[in-house]
This record gives C-alpha cells, sequence and structure tokens, in this order.
C-alpha cells in the first residue's frame, strides 16, 4: 500500500483512539485530510520542490502511530542546554515524557497540546488561533493538522517575560520499523511579553524516521520572541519544517535554524508582517556532508509599511552533499519603506557538492530598500597562506576559517549555553577540537 493511501484509511481509528476532542478539531482534521488526499506529497514537478525528491523515503513501510516508551535522564541528557535552568517539554514517538518534562510555570502557559484541547481557558485561545496563519493548501501541512496528535502549547500574557528558556525536545526511539511522527505546537505572545524557546528533533533509535512537524508563532503588539531550531540528527532521520509566523505592530521575531545533521531535512519559514513597525530576522548556519540534503524555504511576507526583514544563511557543504536554499521577500503595494534584506553565502569543500541557491524579490511598492544576494565558492588561499606560515596545522586553519564564516549567525544567539553548545557542535562537525568561552 502506498504511504498516501495508508494514512487515508488509517484516518478513522487514529481518530477513535482521540478521546474528548472539540468538534471544532475534528473538523479542522477532516478539512486537512482532505487537502492531502487530494494533493498527496509534494513531487519535484512543483517549482517549490524542484530540487528536493521524497521518492526514496516514501518508499518504506512506516508505522504512523508509534507507541510511547519509557527512558531514563541519563539517555537524553546531552540534547538539553547544559547548566542552564530551562522549561521542559519532553515527546518520546508522539507522546508526553511526563518523567522527563518540566513545564510548570507562574509566568506561561506551557502545557502539551493534548491538555490544552481540554482546558477551558486555552481552549479558548485554541480556537482563535490554532491553524489560522497556516497554509492550508500545502499538502504537508494538511497532513500534520489531520493527524497530530500532539504537541507544545505555550500562551505568554500580556506584558509577562518569561525567566528561563523553554526547550521542546521530540525523540524517536524505534529500533525495528521506520516511523512517522507528527508534532504541532502553538505559540502566542501577547502584547509586551517576551519568550525564548529551543526546538530539537533526535532519533535516538535505529530504524527510519520521518518528522512532519508544523509550528504557528503568533507574536502580538512590541512582542519579542527568540525561537532556535537545533537540527543534528542521524542519518536514518528525515525532517519536514513548516513554521508560520503572524507578527502585530513593533514587534520582533528572529528564527536561527541550525542544519548540522539527518538524511533529509526540508525547512519551510514564513513570517506574515501584519502591522507596522516590525522586525522579522531569519538566521541559519548549515554544515553537512556525505550525502545529506538540506533545503531552506524561506518567505517574509510585507503586508504593512515601515517594517524590516533579515536573512542571512550561511552554509558548508562536504562529500556529496546537496544544499538549497530558495528565499523570498514579498512587498505588497501598501507597504512603503520596506527595509528587507537577504543573504545566502555557500562554501563548497569537495568538487562533488552541490547547492542550488535561488534569492527573489517581489515589490509592488515604490519607496523600498530591499536587497538580497548570494555567493557560492571555496575557502580562501591566501587566508590558509597566512595561517600555515604561522604554523598553524591545515586542519586546524581549515576550520578557524569556516568558524569565522558562522560567527555573524553565530555571535546573535542570545542564549549562553546555546551558543556554547552550537560552537561544540560545529567544531565536531569540521573535525576539530577547540576551546570556546561564551
Amino acid at each position: 500500500m502506498e504511504l498516501k493511501d495508508k494514512f487515508i484509511t488509517s484516518y478513522a481509528p487514529f481518530e477513535a483512539q482521540i478521546i474528548g476532542e472539540v468538534d471544532a478539531l475534528r473538523k479542522i482534521r477532516l478539512e486537512g485530510l482532505k487537502t492531502f488526499e487530494a494533493k498527496g506529497f509534494p513531487t519535484k514537478k512543483e517549482e517549490a520542490w524542484k530540487y528536493t525528491s521524497l521518492n526514496s523515503l516514501l518508499k518504506k513501510e512506516y508505522n504512523i502511530l508509534p507507541a510511547a516508551v519509557s527512558i531514563s535522564k541519563e539517555e537524553v541528557k546531552e540534547f538539553f542546554l547544559k547548566d542552564t535552568d530551562t522549561y521542559k517539554l519532553v515527546f518520546i514517538n508522539g507522546v508526553l515524557a511526563v518523567e522527563l518534562s518540566d513545564y510548570t510555570s507562574d509566568i506561561a502557559t506551557i502545557l502539551p497540546m493534548s491538555v490544552a484541547f481540554k482546558n477551558e481557558e486555552t481552549l479558548s485561545l485554541l480556537n482563535e488561533y490554532y491553524n489560522q496563519t497556516v497554509n492550508k493548501d500545502d499538502s504537508l501541512t494538511a497532513l500534520n493538522t489531520a493527524f497530530a496528535a500532539e504537541g507544545a502549547f505555550i500562551y505568554v500574557g500580556k506584558s509577562k517575560v518569561v525567566d528561563k528558556p523553554i526547550e521542546l525536545v521530540y525523540l524517536s526511539t524505534s529500533t525495528e520499523e521506520a516511523v512517522f511522527t507528527q508534532p504541532r505546537n502553538l505559540v502566542i505572545v501577547g502584547e509586551n511579553a517576551q519568550v525564548k524557546i529551543v526546538e530539537r528533533h533526535q532519533n535516538i533509535g535505529t530504524a527510519d524516521t520521518i518528522t512532519n512537524v508544523v509550528t504557528e508563532i503568533y507574536s502580538e503588539k512590541h512582542a519579542l520572541c527568540d525561537y532556535y531550531k537545533l537540527q543534528n540528527d542521524v542519518a536514518a532521520a528525515n525532517l519536514i519544517d513548516n513554521t508560520y509566523i503572524k507578527q502585530g505592530d513593533s514587534s520582533r521575531v528572529c528564527v536561527h535554524t541550525f542544519s548540522f545533521g539527518g538524511k533529509l531535512t526540508r525547512n519551510n519559514l514564513n513570517f506574515y508582517q501584519e502591522g507596522e513597525h516590525i522586525d522579522s530576522t531569519l538566521k541559519g548556519i548549515t554544515i553537512i556532508g556525505n550525502k545529506q540534503h538540506v533545503d531552506h524555504y524561506t518567505l517574509v511576507s510585507h503586508n504593512q509599511p515601515n517594517c524590516e526583514s533579515h536573512q542571512n544563511y550561511k552554509s558548508i557543504f562536504d562529500d556529496s552533499a546537496v544544499g538549497v536554499f530558495n528565499g523570498k521577500i514579498y512587498v505588497d503595494k501598501i507597504a512603503q519603506k520596506t527595509d528587507g534584506f537577504q543573504q545566502n553565502n555557500n562554501i563548497l569543500l569537495s568538487d562533488k557538492a552541490t547547492v542550488y541557491t535561488k534569492p527573489q524579490l517581489e515589490i509592488f511598492a515604490d519607496d523600498v530598500k530591499c536587497s538580497h544576494g548570494c555567493t557560492i565558492g571555496q575557502l580562501d588561499d591566501e587566508a590558509m597562506f597566512y595561517m600555515r606560515q604561522r604554523g598553524i596545522p591545515q586542519r586546524e586553519a581549515k576550520a578557524l576559517l569556516m568558524y569565522a564564516f558562522t560567527e555573524e549567525v553565530m555571535s546573535s544567539i542570545s542564549i549562553p549555553s546555546l551558543r556554547l553548545m552550537i560552537a561544540n557542535l560545529i567544531a565536531s562537525k569540521l573535525g576539530v577540537s577547540m576551546d570556546f568561552e561564551i
């Protein structure tokens, strides 16, 4: 049976196991199922998926309703921020791991999505925000809408500042059968509120996985939200990440995406500016090798005047790795005084590595300042020669140059322990040992 047909025929028993759902959610699920049934999985015939194929993934047999298991804190502690007090929501095979989670807060409402749908206070927020800003015609978003059973619900009320970062950790543990999970997150940051969130998906088993995650973020007036995506998974892991962000007046949302591992990673990041004086920031670092594939697909939609957006993606590709960057800035005719910047820089360490980059501007206003650009190259031979002349071994010199290449993105990480973790991951990816003081 094809994977598409398996999802369609599995919907009724899946819905039957979800207890206590509200009628509104059932309706939303059915609409998502109908869209997915009509469109199926995306193919390379679609312009947005021209350089990324899911064919090899979809030929496998997947358990789309995996069971939860218990694991110890010792087994997963390496995936948490070190020496940092955080709120934690941990899910194993799509099910909340109570023993690993710690999300009680007097400042913010942090809940598993299944609990939020059963609570009258949070249900009213879900009715207002859930599934409102997503692209309902996107087949993978629709699939998630139909089958998402769990995820994170985060609400930060007016003028609240969350006192410590929130970690969202999704673990897959299967060692025999391939699994397909569908996490769903909803983040609402109220007027003048502030929050920092770190999201990680990790396969700690040996079987193949596909994670199809959807996250909605709503940032109200003057709100600040820093969101970090850490993607450093094993070779059997595949991640499709759809993130939709809606911003109000004078809000600032910054999303960092660190893609260091996994077989195939596709990041769809969509910003919608629905007020004035908004700042949207999208930054990323990709370092991959072997036959890994990372695809960043971004959209910033400037719909109101006097707003800014800044995109800066740095990528390093080795061996037969493939990278894709398809970034778009859209400026509506009323969005005068827009300042939009987009940059994608790539280093190829191997003749077999490939990168496809396509920065785009679509501008309908006449009083704007927008720019885009991309570079594809190799390490600077003169810089390498300079460092070698001063006694630095070739391997370390090469790593130092590549680390310096990423520093522009690294310097904007606002959680010190996360910055140190990323720095050490970069050193590990580059095959050197470095001492960092962050």
